[in-house]
């Protein structure tokens, strides 16, 4: 296990962010889970360490939208994610730690500065294109492996289509459920489940269901643009910091 405090100084922020974002709250800052843990532990590492937490949280939001998705959707973007999945497997042996370093941070950052700057499209209700969502999901497979980062491919093929909020949330809770029970057999086989990551994810495991349902209550009842705000604000500084570091290892 590990016993670095400054670890758990970044690691639960970082997982009640993920849960409340995964709760609804703050939706979409589940990106900022793995940079935060990669400031003090390898990003390779963070992301084995978050894997079963994800999983449990998936487990919460599969039962809240159990009958609330698209799967219209769900079949154009579930058997591509497996495609990228498969991708940044094959490409792991090749992909330095300071590589994916660099990759989280350049994902948080461009995350950060498709919300300041509104990049998305406008949402007009576009139906679901096949070969656009295939490769929105190859993409949402390829960084969701290497660093649970893929939302905003997924997000910016749902978003046009407006979806019912329950119908988009539901969708998102499924597609994201099955990419982390895909992502198991390669992260096993990559040696991310070794005993001290494992035991380090059983000390922080009861932190991710009461942070969902804090997401699921908060949402309800707390206006969210403030928070976004500052948690924007600080994936930005992360995000940043990340690319310096992996940066300078790679081309220093």
């Amino acid at each position: 296990m590990i016993t670095d405090p400054w670890f758990y100084v970044a690691a639960v922020p970082a997982i009640a962010i993920v849960g409340l974002s995964k709760g609804g709250f703050l939706s979409g800052l589940a990106i900022l889970g793995v940079p935060l843990l990669a400031l003090v532990i390898s990003p390779v590492q963070a992301a084995g360490i978050m894997l079963p937490i994800l999983i449990s949280m998936d487990a919460i939001g599969i039962w809240a939208y159990r009958k609330s998705f698209d799967l219209a959707n769900l079949k154009v973007l579930a058997p591509a994610t497996v495609l990228g999945i498969a991708i940044g497997w094959a490409t792991a042996a090749y992909v330095s730690e300071a590589h994916v370093r660099l990759i989280v941070g350049v994902i948080a950052c461009a995350f950060t500065l498709d919300y300041w700057l509104g990049l998305r499209p406008t949402t007009h209700g576009e139906a679901p294109n096949r070969v656009t969502g295939a490769l929105a999901a190859t993409i949402a497979g390829f960084t969701s492996f290497v660093s649970h980062a893929g939302s905003p491919p997924v997000q910016m093929f749902l978003l046009p289509q407006r979806l019912p909020a329950m119908i988009y949330a539901g969708t998102m809770a499924w597609l994201f459920a099955w990419i982390n029970l895909v992502k198991v057999l390669p992260y096993f086989m990559l040696g991310q489940f070794s005993p001290e990551n494992l035991s380090t994810t059983a000390v922080l495991l009861p932190l991710a269901p009461v942070a969902m349902l804090a997401g699921i209550w908060l949402v309800r009842r707390v206006r969210q643009e403030p928070f976004y705000k500052i948690a924007y604000g600080c994936l930005f500084v992360v995000s940043l910091k990340l690319i310096w570091d992996g940066g300078w290892e790679v081309f220093g």
